[in-house]
């Protein structure tokens, strides 16, 4: 493996992080909770936005879920709670999109009709608008990461991602998977370059699940 590192930058430099809307995500929920269905959902169950011809939100309170595309189950995002689902892509006809929860989940539900009056009633477009921003940000970042990077920096961004996420959930999935679940490299393609890493000391795995990164360069 060639290790070449750029302009001096550390070669665990993070990948690039939005900015999360928390107190405006928490200002959502707590007004809208009281109208809301709460429900456990256990970990690999599948949510869908629409029941019949009525379209479903969902308030993430406790755990964590993926943002899959239908077809290929491509993961386009990933969140932990606290998070709101179902409010960016409203003006969608056909349900392209579904949630799959990754770890034990407290939810709750409520229409979406019911949702956007809530947040004009009390006054939440502010937050509201921080939330969507934020949401779109995230799969537009995904999209143009995968689009314009080598199979090297596809998978060294998202072993940085698999590192944000919480230790159950990093013990629950392989390197390999949840790589695989969100790009388009082929599962040999991925395997070859996880185990250059491990080989030359750059990651640590333990029976193919992230244990941690020592040293990620920016170049292979």
């Amino acid at each position: 493996m060639n290790i070449k590192l750029k302009n001096g930058q550390n070669p665990e430099i993070a990948s690039t992080h939005l900015l999360k809307p928390v107190d405006d995500i928490n200002k959502i929920i707590e007004q809208i909770s009281p109208f809301a269905k709460p429900f456990q959902a256990n970990k690999g169950a599948i949510l869908r936005y629409y029941t019949g011809n009525k379209r479903t939100c969902y308030l993430l309170h406790q755990g964590s879920v993926t943002l899959n595309r239908r077809g290929d189950g491509m993961v386009l995002n990933s969140e932990r709670a606290t998070f709101i689902m179902g409010v960016s892509n409203q003006f969608a006809n056909s349900e392209n999109l579904y949630l799959r929860v990754t770890e034990d989940a407290q939810m709750s539900s409520l229409p979406l009709e019911r949702f956007n009056l809530l947040i004009e009633s009390s006054m939440l477009w502010e937050s509201m608008c921080k939330l969507l921003i934020y949401t779109a940000s995230c799969v537009y970042e995904h999209c143009t990461l995968v689009s314009h990077m080598s199979s090297y920096e596809i998978i060294r961004f998202q072993l940085q991602e698999l590192m944000k996420e919480s230790d159950r959930l990093r013990a629950s999935i392989t390197a390999a998977n949840y790589i695989k679940s969100r790009t388009y490299l082929s599962r040999s393609g991925i395997m070859r370059i996880l185990a250059d890493l491990r080989d030359a000391g750059c990651i640590e795995l333990n029976r193919g699940t992230l244990v941690s990164i020592k040293n990620l360069p920016l170049k292979y």
